[in-house]
């Protein structure tokens, strides 16, 4: 070799190292540049050529033995390297397939075996001895597939194998990576042999794909392993549910642990179309019970609303109670009015009750208890009048003895049979009190004789209805009533239990100035305490005071005692259910409930017109009516008014009572009394100054009343009033013509004698010719002689003339008449 042939070969070294050296002056030599080379010359032999010919064709024949020799010793290495990783990959293929086969066989433990399949690769590694080479941090499936199939491949001649080496040398740099986490190529782009090391990052990262989705075929494969546990269609169908109308598949799925699909399927066969959500009605559910062999029972939902359910349900637990105690009786008053009822409960009670009283009459019923002895009885007052029949019913309901004061001198009268009528419906043992025996016109034989129509027969005849015969004036008999009524109690066993809840009926119900709506309530059952919370008929509230007949004030209130109590939001109706709550959150609730259930049917009862309705509805329309705003000091007093204005019957003219209400006449009442063209009727109240005030100034009539039948007369003679006045026909007196004149401007002129009566200017006439009346009109013009004349008596001659008729002729005859008004009756 000549000494430029050397220079030549140290200048082309000298650029090699600097390529792969960089700054420093050793020589370094990477592997890419060796595989590069190995490609250049083995591989690739025609590209080889081709760059040597581009050189120079003396090129072509020159030898580097430096650079032969070091690439012969590094390819040795790399080939005893590639082995010995081939050995080792194949060791941990192995041991992986044998954990996941252990890992697959262990279905009962997924969790632990996958966590020690997991953990033997990496001892298998760290046991390993160590081998000088590329360190093998953790074997990847993808990566042993390769190595595998690298493994079962005949050895490739170095010259003829493009395939790049599984791992990198000792001497191999990391490549770096980008923000996408790929690694970069070296080298420039474009260049054959520089993307050698990206292809292979995608083949790798393909398998890591693969064996990514088989990763998480497996972790989705899990947790339905686990949700196969608890499956719904293997738990028993229960041997009975209830079900509620309106009800879905979805909820009858949940209560016969069924799949909703299952029940649409099964109703579909049953000729049912529905889907999941529709709502199913009584019948599918029963058919579809049926259809499983099961028995489907309907929940009955309580309706907390509905007090008189709520009282009927206490009432009968109170009979079945072992705390039951024996209670005093009520017993209630009744008879025709003036028959001494009021004053037998003022002997009674020791004071006088009936001298307070307009008219000697109850206007309210009243609830008072007597000691007898060692003895409560508990007595009801209810009024005699007529008009008050609802609230001797009322009355009679609540009551357990009645006592029937009949007068001696008076006998039965028809509020007497009212009263019996009420007692025997309401199923009550009746005792007779014959009063008035202190007259001298007494005749109680004759009293019981009339008393015995109506099947009351006195024990002296074989009955069972006790007679006494009183005097409520003079005491007599009165101690032998007493002793009656508490044989009969004893006989009928009365018993409460005082433990529980209290329910009562409302007596009599008012609207206090001081206290606000006050309430008279008879306790039935339980006992009531104060701060009670209590539903009373359409009101609610919570017992706020207690006080008992005498006026005193009381904390708690035992059956058959009759208390006054306050704290309602309004003034409940007489003979409403009284119910106790256990707070007032629910009371206020069922409060509010059943005042919204009350207007609801209160608007129901709207009569609509119809075919069969359509004539009295017309007729009705076409009567006058006479508005009344009606007010008075207690519940029962303002029923029985309205009640009784409403029977009042006058032809052609109607009672409206635009307003019924308890208390005092206010501001409020006086506005709609003038707006509506009313008239207002107090009973027991007064007008507020306020209120009287207004209606002097706005001419509003107010009525005052405290006798009951003087309202009803009053009331009755403002609707006669009202009527528009009746006119009938009544003849007045007969005429004959004797003679006619015949005047040009005038007309006919007929001379008239008067038979009978008389005959004025202002009357109607008729001329009857043969018994048929021609015309009917009026006298247009009345002389007597030359003078006009407003009347003719029988016996005188008088000239007249009709209006519009001319054909008068001699021997006619004229009936004079006239229109006069009929008052009504």
């Amino acid at each position: 070799m000549t000494k430029k042939q050397e220079n030549e070969t140290s200048k082309e070294l000298g650029m090699d190292n600097k390529k792969t050296s960089g700054k420093s002056g050793k020589l370094k030599i990477s592997v890419s540049a060796i595989r590069k080379g190995e490609k250049k010359t083995e591989g690739k032999r025609s590209n080889t050529r081709r760059r040597a010919n581009n050189h120079s064709n003396d090129h072509s024949k020159r030898r580097r033995p430096a650079a032969q020799d070091l690439l012969k010793d590094l390819k040795q290495k790399q080939r005893a390297d590639e082995v010995h990783l081939d050995q080792e990959s194949k060791a941990a293929k192995q041991e992986y397939k044998k954990s996941l086969n252990k890992a697959a066989a262990s279905e009962s433990k997924p969790v632990v075996k996958k966590v020690e399949s997991a953990e033997k690769p990496a001892e298998t590694a760290a046991e390993a001895p160590k081998v000088r080479g590329p360190k093998i941090l953790k074997p990847s499936p993808a990566r042993l597939k390769q190595n595998q199939a690298n493994s079962e491949k005949p050895a490739a001649k170095p010259s003829s194998s493009r395939r790049p080496s599984s791992r990198p040398s000792l001497t191999e740099a990391p490549m770096p990576e980008n923000k996408e986490g790929r690694r970069r190529t070296s080298g420039k782009p474009g260049r054959k042999g520089q993307n050698s090391y990206a292809n292979q990052g995608r083949g790798a990262n393909s398998d890591r794909s693969q064996q990514r989705k088989r990763k998480n075929k497996k972790h989705q494969s899990a947790p339905q392993v686990k949700k196969q546990v608890t499956q719904r269609k293997d738990r028993p169908l229960p041997e009975s549910f209830e079900y509620e109308v309106g009800m879905n598949a979805q909820d009858l799925g949940k209560i016969l642990h069924r799949e909703p699909a299952e029940i649409v399927k099964k109703l579909f066969m049953l000729g049912i179309m529905i889907n999941q959500n529709q709502s199913l009605d009584k019948g599918t559910i029963e058919l579809l019970a049926a259809d499983y062999g099961i028995e489907a029972v309907e929940k009955v939902h309580e309706d907390i609303s509905d007090i008189d359910n709520i009282f009927a349900q206490e009432m009968e637990e109170s009979k079945n109670s072992e705390n039951q105690v024996v209670r005093p009786p009520v017993v209630t008053i009744m008879g025709h009015v003036d028959h001494g009822k009021t004053t037998l409960l003022d002997r009674l009670r020791h004071t006088r009750v009936s001298e307070h009283e307009a008219g000697g009459i109850t206007q309210n019923i009243g609830a008072y208890q007597v000691r007898i002895d060692d003895r409560l009885i508990t007595f009801l007052d209810t009024p005699g009048h007529a008009a008050f029949s609802s609230m001797r019913a009322r009355g009679a309901e609540i009551t357990d003895i009645v006592v029937l004061v009949v007068a001696a001198d008076d006998g039965v009268m028809p509020q007497t049979i009212e009263a019996i009528d009420h007692a025997k419906s309401a199923g009550v043992p009746i005792i007779v009190a014959i009063n008035k025996m202190d007259r001298p016109g007494a005749n109680p034989a004759h009293v019981t004789e009339q008393l015995m129509q109506y099947e009351l027969i006195p024990e002296n005849y074989g009955g069972s209805t006790i007679f006494v015969n009183i005097s409520a004036k003079t005491g007599m008999g009165i101690d032998e009533l007493l002793e009656n009524i508490i044989l009969e109690a004893d006989m009928l066993e009365l018993k409460a239990d005082p433990k529980q809840k209290a329910i009562g009926t409302v007596v009599e119900a008012r609207l206090s100035r001081g206290k606000g709506p006050v309430a008279d309530v008879l306790i039935q059952q339980g006992t009531l305490r104060v701060g009670d919370p209590i539903v009373v008929g359409d009101t609610f509230g919570r017992v706020r005071t207690m006080t008992n007949d005498k006026g005193h004030q009381v904390k708690k209130a035992t059956p058959s005692m009759p208390v006054e109590i306050t704290g309602l939001n309004d003034v409940p109706e007489s003979a409403d259910k009284l119910v106790v709550f256990a707070d007032e959150k629910t009371a206020r609730a069922v409060g509010e409930a059943r005042a919204q259930q009350s207007l609801q049917k209160q608007r129901e009862n709207v009569q609509h017109v119809t075919l069969d309705n359509l004539f009295d509805t017309m007729k009705r329309e076409s009567m006058k009516s006479v508005d009344i705003v009606l007010k008075a000091d207690v519940q029962g007093s303002a029923e029985a008014l309205a009640q009784s204005f409403q029977k009042i019957d006058v032809e052609g003219v109607r009672v409206n009572i635009i307003h019924s209400g308890v208390g005092a006449i206010n501001e409020s009442d006086v506005t709609l009394a003038s707006a509506s063209n009313a008239l207002i009727i107090g009973f027991n109240v007064r007008p507020t100054a306020t209120a009287k005030s207004q209606a002097a100034q706005e001419g509003v009539d107010i009525r005052l009343y405290s006798i009951i039948y003087k309202a009803i007369d009053d009331v009755k003679a403002a609707m006669q009033g009202m009527l528009e006045p009746t006119y009938e026909e009544k003849v007045i007196g007969n005429l004959t013509v004797r003679e006619t004149w015949k005047v040009s401007k005038i007309g006919t002129i007929a001379g008239a004698f008067v038979d009978n009566g008389y005959v004025t200017r202002e009357s109607g006439i008729r001329v009857i010719r043969d018994g048929v009346v021609k015309y009917d009109g009026k006298v247009a013009s009345l002389r007597r002689f030359k003078d006009d004349v407003k009347e003719v008596k029988a016996g005188f001659d008088c000239g007249l003339t009709i209006e519009n008729f001319n054909d008068i002729k001699e021997g006619d005859e004229l009936e004079a008449y006239e229109m006069q008004e009929v008052k009504p009756g």
